[in-house]
């Protein structure tokens, strides 16, 4: 895995929490859900990039 996609991963991570955060503290739902999203796509394309990286080796 290059550290650029290590970076963006935990970008859209991070935007996931914040976004769950932010949709919990107003209380929309829509939100809070999307920021859920963002963050289980954030650990797939990490757990991809792993698998790649074992079968590189």
């Amino acid at each position: 895995m290059s550290a650029e996609d290590k970076i963006k991963n935990k970008i859209d991570d991070m935007g996931g929490k914040a976004k769950e955060g932010l949709g919990r503290a107003t209380g929309d739902r829509s939100t809070e859900n999307e920021g859920r999203f963002d963050q289980a796509k954030s650990s797939l394309k990490d757990a991809g990039e792993k698998v790649k990286d074992a079968f590189k080796k």
